[in-house]
């Protein structure tokens, strides 16, 4: 399978709209989930079918990653007979897995710029037939890693740095094999044990979870500091349960440093799951409404979730909005947020829902405007991500006419002084999806935003410019 390959794309002109907005959309599958669900799939005790998982440019990289690991991914159409919205059937890798050589006789995955592949692979490649290069985009050469190869190397599997130590690209293997042994040949119930210093990513604690199933006794891990964005480690060990393993969570108020997180052993199971839509995508399109005025609804919304993006329902009121929700007949919601177009400033710990912060900063910038202040915490880690987060909303906010800078662990956006305006100006998106659309919502505020890569939304969400659009279809946009 050919991996989607990222294309930059000419300058996109944001839409304005032109009043209130009045719309309900559908998103495709979690990233998140499907991230998982793949990954279990190709590892489970029998066939999967998957409904709804997302096919983005991560979600297509972590499939080929899989087929090089001898899982096997075939789609099946839907009662027209098209493939759009087609299930997806997956076969289980054997084990040890069948590491599939390239011409040149050397396993190769490519990451792009996926931190599920760069992150969840490795400790399955430590559980491979052959070693297996890991590289990707020169942006991912600069993502964290070293901590999640540390403990791998710790565990026993070979772990050589091709490049600069501790980045792609890397060299990830089975060793000698102490991974497929028990901890302790005379208490073969007993764990492996590992720490990890996951304050760089909570992916680190979750890519171990994921394979530590597949290891003779299980896995115990402890983070040696503190772990940002909880609620993904939490999805993990829910989604295992989800698919019969067992996995015991530490309670929340041991300090840092004692908390452990154990996988028992075990296969997941395979058989049938539908992914949620992905709510942290949803943003965007919500925020949308507290711009603009309006209403904006997301179909499909689960009643209960661990996706991060459930935190929209208390962010979007803090930031000026309201929010309904009504119930389906098939036990989701269709959660709407409602806005006047007025804003105000949010002073907010985001250390377990990073990943919202560009919407949430693009909200903040248009309050500075309205004369609001914001600061947004505990997000220091964000300097890791697909590109250093902090400094590319810093620089950007200023570039339209704001003042923001960083702090030691988030940012600070002044309230401008009155009739002061933010202007036009063509954003960059580093190659960051959520920046690209972190862009788009600053757009519909402030006329004559271009965006100067668009096409990077593919990374999560392919289809975000004509969904964009369409959420002003009944709009004049000038």
């Amino acid at each position: 399978m050919t991996a989607v390959v990222s294309v930059v794309s000419a300058p996109w002109p944001a839409p304005v709209a032109s009043g209130p907005l009045d719309a309900v959309v559908e998103l495709p599958g979690s990233k998140s989930l499907t991230a998982r669900a793949l990954v279990a799939a190709a590892v489970a005790d029998g066939p999967t079918t998957l409904h709804g998982a997302l096919r983005s440019r991560d979600t297509e990289l972590m499939r080929a990653a899989l087929t090089t690991l001898g899982a096997r991914f075939e789609e099946l159409p839907n009662e027209s007979g098209s493939c759009a919205d087609a299930a997806l059937r997956v076969a289980p890798a054997v084990r040890p897995f069948p590491a599939r050589a390239d011409a040149d006789g050397v396993v190769h995955i490519d990451c792009g710029l996926a931190g599920t592949v760069m992150r969840f692979v490795p400790p399955l490649a430590a559980l491979a037939d052959a070693p297996v290069v890991f590289d990707g985009d020169a942006a991912a050469r600069r993502r964290p890693l070293a901590p999640l190869l540390e403990a791998l190397a710790a565990l026993g599997a070979e772990v050589e740095y091709l490049g600069e130590p501790g980045f792609l690209p890397v060299r990830v293997g089975p060793g000698d094999g102490a991974l497929l042994r028990p901890a302790d040949p005379a208490r073969p119930d007993l764990p492996h044990q590992v720490a990890v210093d996951a304050s760089g990513s909570s992916q680190f604690l979750s890519a171990l979870l994921l394979a530590g199933c597949l290891l003779p006794g299980g896995l115990a891990v402890t983070p040696t500091g503190p772990v940002p964005s909880l609620p993904h480690v939490a999805m993990t060990a829910e989604f295992l349960r989800g698919r019969g393993v067992t996995v015991d969570e530490p309670a929340p108020d041991p300090p840092v440093g004692a908390r452990t997180w154990t996988v028992h052993p075990g296969t997941p199971q395979g058989g049938t799951l539908v992914i949620e839509p992905d709510l942290s995508n949803a943003g965007p399109f919500l925020a949308a409404a507290l711009v603009a005025g309006g209403r904006v609804g997301v179909r499909h919304w689960p009643g209960g979730t661990t996706q991060a993006g459930d935190a929209w329902r208390w962010l979007l009121p803090r930031l000026g909005g309201a929010v309904e929700e009504v119930p389906a007949a098939d036990g989701s919601l269709t959660l709407t947020a409602v806005g006047t177009g007025g804003l105000r400033g949010i002073d907010v710990d985001l250390a377990a829902v990073g990943e919202l912060t560009p919407t949430v900063a693009a909200l903040a910038a248009l309050a500075s405007a309205q004369g609001h202040a914001s600061r947004l915490r505990g997000i220091a880690h964000l300097r890791g991500h697909e590109t250093d987060r902090l400094a590319a909303l810093s620089a950007e906010i200023n570039r339209i006419g704001g003042t923001a800078h960083q702090t030691a662990d988030g940012l600070e956006i002044a309230a401008l002084p009155a009739g002061a305006h933010l202007h036009p100006a063509r954003l960059r998106a580093y190659a960051d999806h959520r920046m690209a659309t972190f862009a788009a919502v600053v757009g519909l505020g402030v006329p004559g935003i271009e965006v100067d890569d668009i096409a990077c939304t593919a990374k999560t969400l392919p289809d975000f410019p004509a969904l964009w659009t369409s959420l002003l279809a009944d709009q004049e946009v000038r």
